[in-house]
């Protein structure tokens, strides 16, 4: 179902997963920890939107969730990774820049709650984490997709710092957005992951929690960078 990649550490490395909700950095932070060490950076999320993209393209919505199941089968995922970004196939076709949009993103919050697309998915991410080498970000990342992973970070931030955050990069990226709907999209999104009923979004009882609010993502790369030697 992938398709693998290499990292350039050389040996058997270390598993680093990255939780937390929109907004509060993960991405941004993953890939910049993921250069620093020479790993490979696992954007987790961006399955999820694949198949929320194929959902909407085949017209089904996420109050369908047997024919959404009847899609995966008939699916072919591969999914490069590389330090700084994941490129995602999707039956051949390289969707990556097609992934962020509001309508995808929104919708691939509720394709994720439903258990089948879960468990779909989760050995595709665990064979790209099997050789280790990898700092991956999600939302169930070392709750469920790598348990035992060497070192777990749970990033939180305030929520109108979040939003503010998510409007900047929607407008950034072309999107003709207000902040109050980014907002209520943010919320709406987090009260879904929180509350669904296969892995939830919760701190691993490991993680360590960094609240990013007033933290530039390279300070938070620091630190990260001080708790995963302190933990060798």
């Amino acid at each position: 179902m992938i398709e693998p990649a290499t990292s350039s550490c050389g040996k058997r490395g270390l598993i680093i997963a990255i939780d937390g909700p929109a907004g509060v950095g993960k991405s941004t932070v993953a890939r910049l920890l993921a250069l620093r060490l020479g790993y490979l950076y696992l954007d987790t999320g961006a399955l999820y939107r694949a198949i929320a993209w194929k959902v909407r393209d085949a017209g089904l919505s996420p109050e369908e969730p047997l024919a959404i199941t009847a899609l995966l089968p008939k699916t072919t995922l591969h999914m490069a990774c590389g330090p700084e970004q994941s490129h995602v196939l999707l039956d051949g076709r390289d969707i990556t820049g097609e992934l962020r949009t509001p309508a995808v993103t929104a919708l691939a919050s509720m394709v994720s709650a439903i258990p089948a697309v879960r468990e779909w998915l989760l050995p595709v991410q665990r064979q790209i984490g099997a050789e280790g080498c990898v700092v991956a970000e999600g939302r169930d990342i070392g709750t469920r997709v790598f348990p035992e992973a060497d070192v777990k970070f749970f990033l939180e931030a305030d929520a109108e710092v979040r939003a503010t955050r998510r409007h900047r990069e929607l407008v950034a990226a072309g999107h003709s957005v207000h902040f109050d709907q980014t907002k209520r999209d943010m919320t709406g999104r987090d009260d879904r992951d929180r509350s669904r009923t296969v892995a939830p979004l919760i701190p691993a009882p490991d993680a360590e929690r960094i609240d990013t609010s007033s933290m530039p993502a390279e300070a938070v790369v620091e630190h990260m960078l001080a708790v995963i030697t302190a933990r060798l």
